[in-house]
């Protein structure tokens, strides 16, 4: 009888280990990055989750998210394209309300009706669809985008809630737009594997009474393996309240975030991705 409750306990801590809201993504869902390599400390807040993103069991990107403003800082993911319908139902992360509840991204209904959740509670842990209701100026903006993934689940899975930000109406359908879907097919000719991280960096503005922090710029980098001898990299910065993207090489973004977050300098991928 002991031996069986043993092993009831060591089954749920294994289960508990795996969760979705992770202690690290090296040991969760390193996958999504160049090297097996996460971004370094530079970039973490004051309240960060570690979220290997799971929809229907399995994971399909990761990222950093920042409680206390609610807007995630950086999605990684690996790129993808492929044509394919645009998702309409937007989800959210339930551990971040804590681990007991499901690991993989729920609609806030079911949360709310099958899981006996207060929106008091969801609201708490992360943004909600509220919001983002009656914005001005602003909408929903991807980190992660969905047209960047081949097959229907992982453009499902990017409609979280913890992977979108208050981003400037014009930017998201103009320049921003333009970078996802034009600059990236261009860049990536001859890439075996792109390893993308989109970011956001917080501003002094903020969305729904003040629950939701408006990023003063969005940002995005990558790194492309083309063969074992030849690596090639990029980066992208833009005004969240400008329609332009300004092209750099991934040293010069680096440098540029290492300013604007203050926390020493930023490294985004490992060290074999060049700078120049």
């Amino acid at each position: 009888m002991l031996g069986l409750l043993l092993l009831q306990v060591l089954a749920s801590c294994l289960w508990l280990g795996h969760s979705e809201v992770v202690k690290s993504f090296e040991t969760s869902c390193p996958q999504f990055f160049f090297r097996e390599t996460p971004p370094n400390e530079a970039l973490e807040p004051q309240k960060p989750a570690w979220i290997c993103q799971r929809y229907k069991n399995q994971y399909y990107f990761a990222t950093l998210y920042d409680r206390k403003m609610r807007i995630p800082v950086y999605s990684a993911y690996i790129y993808q394209p492929g044509p394919g319908k645009r998702p309409k139902t937007w989800l959210v992360e339930p551990q971040l309300i804590g681990s007991a509840y499901p690991k993989t991204m729920e609609k806030e209904w079911t949360l709310l009706n099958r899981y006996n959740v207060s929106l008091e509670k969801l609201s708490q842990s992360q943004a909600i669809l509220h919001d983002y209701k009656n914005l001005t100026g602003l909408n929903r903006g991807h980190l992660n985008p969905n047209g960047h993934h081949n097959d229907y689940s992982s453009r499902i899975a990017t409609f979280t809630l913890t992977n979108i930000v208050p981003q400037d109406e014009k930017l998201n359908g103009g320049a921003w737009n333009n970078y996802e879907q034009q600059t990236m097919i261009r860049r990536t000719q001859g890439c075996r594997t792109t390893y993308a991280i989109v970011g956001a960096v917080p501003g002094n503005n903020y969305i729904a009474k003040g629950r939701v922090n408006k990023p003063s710029h969005l940002w995005s980098a990558a790194c492309c393996v083309v063969d074992n001898n030849y690596i090639k990299a990029w980066g992208v910065i833009a005004e969240n309240d400008k329609n332009q993207v300004e092209l750099l090489t991934l040293g010069e973004l680096e440098d540029t975030l290492t300013e604007l977050y203050g926390r020493g300098q930023v490294s985004l991928f490992d060290g074999d991705c060049p700078r120049e």
